[in-house]
This record gives C-alpha cells, structure tokens and sequence, in this order.
C-alpha cells in the first residue's frame, strides 16, 4: 500500500535528510588510507546521537551497526569492522537517518586516495545513473521511467546491473511501497503521485549483473569479483518537481 506524504511529512523527513547529508559531509573528510570501517561507524553514529536522531539501520532485521561501508567488490550492506581502508579502495556508504519517526535513505561510493580511472569511471556513471533515475521521478510517469533511465545509462558502458536488491519507498517506514527497480521488469510499475516520498538507489557493477551473499547473511557481493558503486537519494514527488530531501 501506498503511504502518501502531506507537506508536514515532507518537511520532516527533509529535516531528516539534512542530517544524513551533515553526517556524509564529515564521513568524507576521513575517508583515508588507515581508518577502520568501525572508525567510521563511531563517527557516524556520535553525529547523529548528537543531532537528537537515531540511525535508521541500527538494530534493522538485526543489523548490527550505524551504517552499511561496502569495498571495492561489495555491491552493498557491509558490516563495520576493524577492517582498516588502504589506497585505492572505493567505499560505498549507505545511511538511513530516523528523526522523529521520519526516516530519510542515502548512499554514495567514495574513492580512498588513488583509484584507478576504471574505478572513476565506475563512480561517476552510478552517480549519473541516480540523477537520470531524478530526472523521470515526476508525477504522471511510472515506476518503469526511473528504472529505464537507470538501466540503459548503465549499459551505455557495459556495467552491470543489481536486479535482486533495488530502490524503495520511504519515509514513514525504511522500506516502503512501491519498489524502484533498476531494471526494466515486468513488475507492478505504479504511476508516481505527488506525496510519494522514494529511494532511488542504482547498484552498479564494474562486472556482471550477479551477486551473492556472504555467510554473514548481510554484505552482498559481485559473482564476478568486479567491483561495485552504489548511489541514492530520497526524493519526494511534488506536484511540479521531483525535490532531493537528503541533501544540504
């Protein structure tokens, strides 16, 4: 069932959001060469206790930490650890901020120093994958419109594309109706509302479409080895526009 959003709400999960981009903006200025994944879970989860919020994913289905830190072939979900980051890792952080009861979704994929220009371009064509997903998050089109423009963005450079894990509603829940694939199935594919409140969320590997999941039962993986890039936003469908609500 869809769960539709008054300004209220929207002006909620906003504020929301506007803590998740804060967190982001300080996780960015250690992504360095010697920091553990857990280092990074402390410093997110004291921003966010700080900010009078929770994280979202703490205690999720049993998720263990703050934030989901996935490397190099890790599509998404892994679990911090003493695991220390080295030069030319790429680190995929995924967020989810709960202020109030209003939760907000994000993700970006980081480079840790020098990374090769595969790797860059890996980075910058996920990123160009959300924003062409934003572009099509207007109300009249569907679901299928987001996931087009994610798909065949991708494949204009052979990545591949997560098709067992894919974007979402929320706000009033972590994950809501209806799902945003990122690509094009023959699922339901409901018409975009004003008062949707969306995580667009394109998983894409350097490799092939397949993925695993290890014995943790959390951190996904590509079959292939190749490594993976991960973007979201939280988007509320307005009347007139589609407005990024995890963002500064």
């Amino acid at each position: 069932m869809l769960k539709l959003k008054n300004k209220k709400d929207i002006e909620k999960i906003r504020s929301s959001g506007k803590i998740l981009a804060e967190t982001f903006e300080i996780i960015k200025e250690q992504i360095k060469p010697g920091i553990t994944t857990k280092d990074i879970d402390d410093i997110t989860y004291n921003y966010i206790n700080k900010c009078k919020a929770k994280p979202a994913f703490k205690g999720y289905m049993g998720y263990p930490a703050s934030i989901c830190i996935s490397l190099n072939d890790e599509v998404i979900h892994g679990i911090p650890s003493s695991r220390i980051l080295t030069d030319g890792d790429i680190v995929s952080l995924d967020l989810g901020v709960n202020l109030d009861g209003y939760i907000s979704d994000s993700a970006i994929t980081l480079p840790c120093g020098k990374i090769s220009e595969g790797n860059m371009l890996l980075i910058k064509v996920t990123e160009e994958c959300l924003y062409k997903g934003i572009e099509m998050a207007a109300a009249g089109n569907r679901v299928s419109d987001i996931s087009k423009a994610v798909f065949f963005h991708a494949k204009k450079y052979n990545f591949g594309v997560v098709r067992e894990f894919c974007g979402h509603g929320v706000g009033f829940n972590l994950h809501e109706e209806p799902q945003i694939p990122n690509y094009i199935g023959s699922g339901s594919n409901p018409r975009l509302k004003p008062g949707m409140v969306i995580a667009i969320e394109p998983m894409i590997n350097a490799g092939g479409d397949d993925i695993y999941i290890l014995d943790d039962k959390w951190t996904v993986k590509t079959a292939d080895n190749s490594y993976s890039a991960h973007f979201e936003h939280t988007v509320a469908i307005l009347e007139d526009k589609a407005e990024i609500l995890t963002c500064l």
